[in-house]
């Protein structure tokens, strides 16, 4: 079946009378917070008024229930999402209008201790803020499989493993040769070259199904992976 769990994330957050509600809306911020304020920072607002207008856009799609208006038949949550955040960003004059919206609202647990410094690295590539916040997106959609590749390994009780031939599988860090490694781990060359091309095969599929879980039809994937591709490519 075509997964649909961060579709059913966006609803249940939408739903006061659901205990749920708040653990969706958190799992939809630990996703998307990371993009959207390097997209409030690339527009020009400093690091604590980027913080404040996200946590501010995030209790705005509570209170306004701007969510129910979610049609996923329509395109993917990603897009009606940077759409909202900039409608909001319009709308936004100063920092104490920002703090006024937010009166009494909870506020909402993002981990942004490490988010300037990433920020710093990224900014160093010349983009525009809606590039920037798709490369955020990419980045984060490749990690969050990274780490799921990671844990089935942990499972098996082989995540050292794993972390070993991790540069051959994704290319973005140096890493030993085959002969080296194959050393190290008791394991002959073709056998360990062998496993490499199975990880390659299922991180396939897990970035596959990361990228499913936020589009309405399994027709738009192969459009949404090349998008993520053509992200890298500039």
């Amino acid at each position: 079946m075509f997964p649909s769990t961060h579709w059913s994330v966006v609803l249940s957050a939408t739903d006061e009378t659901s205990p749920q509600a708040r653990d969706s809306l958190e799992k939809l911020c630990r996703t998307y917070w990371y993009p959207m304020y390097a997209f409030v920072r690339h527009r020009g607002h400093s690091p604590q008024d980027s913080e404040d207008l996200v946590q501010g856009f995030f209790a705005h799609l509570l209170d306004k229930s701007v969510l129910t208006h979610v049609d996923r038949e329509k395109g993917r949550f990603r897009s009606f999402l940077l759409a909202c955040l900039c409608n909001y960003l319009n709308n936004e004059r100063t920092r104490a209008q920002t703090q006024r919206r937010g009166a009494g609202c909870v506020h909402l647990p993002l981990d942004t201790s490490i988010a300037e410094s990433r920020y710093a690295d990224e900014v160093s590539v010349p983009l525009t803020p809606e590039q920037l916040f798709d490369r955020a997106w990419a980045l984060g959609v490749l990690q969050r499989t990274l780490e799921s590749l990671r844990s089935q390994f942990g499972a098996a009780g082989r995540e050292d493993l794993f972390d070993a031939v991790e540069g051959h599988l994704t290319g973005s860090k140096p890493c030993s040769t085959y002969g080296e490694l194959g050393a190290r781990w008791g394991m002959n060359e073709p056998a360990l070259r062998m496993m490499v091309t199975r990880l390659r095969r299922r991180y396939g599929e897990l970035v596959r199904l990361e990228i499913s879980q936020t589009l309405a039809s399994a027709d738009d994937v192969e459009q949404e992976l090349q998008h993520l591709l053509a992200v890298f490519g500039r």
